[in-house]
């Protein structure tokens, strides 16, 4: 059930190899904001395997760049052989490159190992101004640009490329765009990062009939903050191994995007530097579960119900958006009444709390509760026809909730109301994926409920919820215990059955 309009950037299945081997090919950064330190982090925080072949040694910090030293280029040779002759490689994303004998040699390698996924951050301007690829290397950087898949430059270095004005808009931009990707007949990430205002697009351009359309944009909003040291090599890397696991550029965009945005917004609790700090590559795990094992245990029992949930007929019609409009409508009419019991029991679970922390968590899931109702009725049920009496699943989960909350016990409360969060934000990410991947026009019918599964907080929301549940069974008695794994699982069968619930009522 939806308790929020949030979705959840949780771990989820994918098409594609599920621990992604990406290879970055970049400079190195001592103060570990950008660079490969940058990459790493960033593979990492998207499931993958990283590894590294060093092209530069710089000395530089979040101030800025002080020297830059090219090791002779036969080590980089040595190094991406060592590694190519060992490992396969999904992916290879390409950075700061320094000087023509490197390019050279990147260039060799990449056509003799021809790797599946290769992401090319043409690297030229370091955040702070500082320049970073020497002006003789440019022609061989251009020559390099047709070797792949995707090239993600910052405005400056677009213009760069081009031998233009920096653009100073965002027509101009995409502009810009659609002609060095006609140029190098591949796809070309425009950023909007250095334009002025509230807004930062994103775009995939490619010309060439490879998206769903030529430009896929991407809204979002500028995240207020100094801190964006190694922002382009982060995203180029986190695209890089995304796409090895989905398949498809834009849903790699709008995967990533979200964890870029929290990265930036929660890099000034890193407190490094005094300059352009880093962003928080694992901010997304900054509340993950710490006890572990007892959620890991719960989540395990969970499996059956997800799978029963993703082969429910509502599910796979939502999903292609064959779903008809009135099934749709009673299950938004029950969700609204679901949503008013469910505000009652974590308003509960927030009395029965042991610390403020968990007070104001679940206080605050119950305010949201009700503006999520208030919401579903104002903007897709008033003007439709759905019955809005109680179901007899809907009343049983509530009662199901109601009774854990009168069973005196906050550790078997929290695991009842856990599945709410934790199924449903798995299965909204996976809507959101496969209806992205799937290439969808936007003729279909549930595309703006849809698209409101990539959002972060929710998914933040979720671990929080973990986090709670599994601390409160560190607190709990073996009684205790036992009957929190009862309530999650009927907690987890009750979704079932809300999810197939329209399907009956039918």
């Amino acid at each position: 059930m939806a308790i929020s309009s949030f979705s959840s950037t949780l771990p989820m299945s994918a098409p594609g190899r599920q621990t992604p081997r990406v290879l970055s090919i970049a400079g190195s950064d001592p103060s570990g904001g950008a660079g490969i330190q940058a990459d790493l982090k960033s593979i990492a925080a998207q499931g993958g395997y990283g590894m590294a072949a060093i092209t530069a040694l710089t000395a530089q910090n979040t101030q800025g760049v002080r020297s830059v030293h090219v090791p002779p280029v036969e080590f980089l040779r040595e190094q991406l052989d060592a590694i190519s002759d060992d490992i396969a490689i999904d992916a290879v994303k390409i950075g700061m490159l320094g000087d023509a004998a490197v390019i050279g040699e990147v260039r060799r390698w990449l056509e003799k190992a021809r790797p599946a996924v290769v992401v090319l951050d043409p690297v030229m301007v370091a955040t702070s101004g500082d320049r970073l690829l020497r002006d003789s290397a440019e022609a061989a950087l251009k020559e390099l640009l047709p070797l792949a898949d995707l090239i993600t430059p910052n405005l400056p270095e677009l213009a760069m490329i081009l031998g233009e004005p920096e653009a100073q808009d965002w027509a101009a931009a995409l502009d810009q765009g659609k002609r060095l990707a006609a140029e190098c007949g591949n796809t070309v990430l425009v950023k909007g990062g250095h334009l002025q205002g509230t807004d930062c697009p994103d775009a995939l351009v490619n010309t060439s009939g490879l998206l769903r359309q030529d430009v896929v944009e991407v809204p979002g909003e500028r995240v207020d903050t100094r801190n964006s040291h190694g922002t382009g090599c982060s995203m180029s890397s986190a695209l890089a191994t995304a796409q090895v696991r989905l398949g498809d550029w834009e849903a790699a965009l709008r995967e990533v995007k979200p964890w870029l945005r929290g990265a930036l917004k929660l890099s000034d609790s890193l407190e490094v530097g005094r300059g352009s700090g880093p962003i928080h590559h694992f901010h997304h795990a900054s509340q993950a579960v710490q006890a572990g094992d007892f959620t890991a245990e719960l989540w395990a029992s969970a499996l059956p119900e997800l799978e029963a949930i993703y082969r429910l007929d509502f599910i796979q019609d939502l999903q292609t958006g064959e779903l008809s409009e009135k099934h749709f409508a009673y299950y938004l009419a029950q969700d609204a009444l679901y949503l008013n019991g469910y505000s009652r029991v974590l308003a509960r679970a927030g009395a029965m709390a042991p610390s403020e922390e968990e007070q104001l968590f679940w206080a605050r899931g119950s305010q949201v509760c009700l503006e999520v109702e208030s919401e579903l009725h104002r903007s897709w049920l008033s003007n439709r026809t759905a019955d809005v009496s109680l179901g007899p699943v809907t009343k049983s989960y509530v009662d199901h909730l109601l009774a854990a909350s009168a069973s005196g016990s906050y550790a078997v409360l929290v695991a009842a109301i856990l599945p709410c969060y934790w199924l449903y934000a798995e299965v909204g990410q996976s809507l959101h994926a496969a209806y992205v991947a799937a290439d969808e026009s936007s003729d279909h019918p549930y595309e703006a409920w849809l698209k409101t599964y990539a959002d972060e907080e929710f998914a933040q929301a979720t671990r929080q919820a973990v986090r709670l549940t599994d601390a409160a069974a560190m607190n709990a008695s073996p009684a205790e215990r036992t009957s929190m794994v009862e309530a999650f699982r009927q907690s987890c069968r009750y979704e079932v059955e809300f999810f197939d619930a329209p399907r009956l009522h039918a």
